[in-house]
């Protein structure tokens, strides 16, 4: 078995990407950095990082090159500056995009020369040490295991498949999730404040009311699989519910915004159940069908 190689290329220093670089050189692996602003990058050099002067010398530096940037745009900005160093190496790409973006910059790596990985970070804030991070991959399986290795200090790996797309698909259904809840909390956080209560005093509510979030999400999932959850009498008592919280929210003079779209969401599903004659759960309208 050939030796894997102990050294890698880092494009793209936010908080995400100087993780990543503090990661591997903790792990012994030898670090070239690049990023468009030198600052971020004379930081990682203290640290033990080689500073590249541009893309080129980036590239050539390692065959594989880690990304980690805003969106895949900024990858052709990034890439193309230096396009003819891209053949032969390795372009793992762990920035966030939607699924189709993700093939259409799968295909332009290629094109250039290059192997390509899609990587979905989950991880708690940039904190990729945390015990519930970990990291989707996917594309060529041949790819993925000939450099799992010198990727592996990052976090737990999950290849998902070849789609180049696939990682994206579950790493931002996961943000899905993610992005009410946080914008919820915050919700009711300032319901609690606005009430007059301390937010310490209901935070051990919180955390134990989150101890029965998996209960509903393996409940849900079944119902899913199954078309959906709601009856109209259920979908009703989520529309009530969901008023509620509203007029709570309005009392105390919190935004209730988030809620609101939450009721007319129910509402939706209420009428194409009035429509059909029949119950259309609100997963239903979700996926149009």
């Amino acid at each position: 078995m050939s030796q894997q190689p102990r050294s890698v290329t880092v494009l793209g220093l936010g908080p995400m990407g100087q993780a990543m670089v503090r990661a591997f050189l903790e792990a012994g692996v030898e670090v070239t950095v690049w990023n468009r602003s030198a600052e971020k990058a004379d930081a990682m050099a203290e640290l033990g990082a080689k500073r590249a002067a541009t893309v080129a010398e980036a590239l050539e530096a390692n065959e594989v090159a880690v990304l980690s940037l805003t969106h895949y745009a900024a990858m052709y900005d990034v890439l193309g500056q230096a396009a003819e160093h891209l053949a032969g190496k390795v372009i793992a790409n762990l920035s966030s995009d939607s699924p189709e973006q993700t093939r259409r910059g799968a295909a332009w790596v290629r094109a250039h020369g290059a192997e390509f990985l899609s990587g979905g970070v989950m991880s708690a804030g940039d904190n990729i040490a945390h015990p519930a991070s970990y990291i989707f991959y996917s594309g060529p399986r041949e790819v993925f295991d000939a450099h799992a290795e010198v990727l592996r200090p990052l976090s737990p790996q999950e290849y998902l498949g070849v789609d180049d797309g696939l990682a994206q698909v579950f790493y931002q259904a996961l943000l899905t999730i993610f992005h009410p809840w946080m914008l919820a909390f915050d919700q009711a956080m300032a319901l609690i404040a606005n009430s007059g209560n301390e937010i310490d005093r209901f935070l051990p509510f919180a955390l134990r009311s989150n101890e029965a979030f998996p209960y509903f999400m393996s409940d849900f999932a079944a119902a899913a699989k199954a078309g959906g959850w709601g009856d109209r009498a259920q979908l009703a008592m989520m529309d009530a519910g969901a008023q509620h919280v509203v007029d709570a929210s309005v009392e105390a003079g919190v935004d209730a915004s988030l809620s609101r779209a939450a009721q007319a969401l129910w509402r939706k599903a209420i009428a194409a159940s009035e429509s059909a004659g029949a119950p259309v759960p609100v997963y239903a309208v979700m996926r149009g069908a």
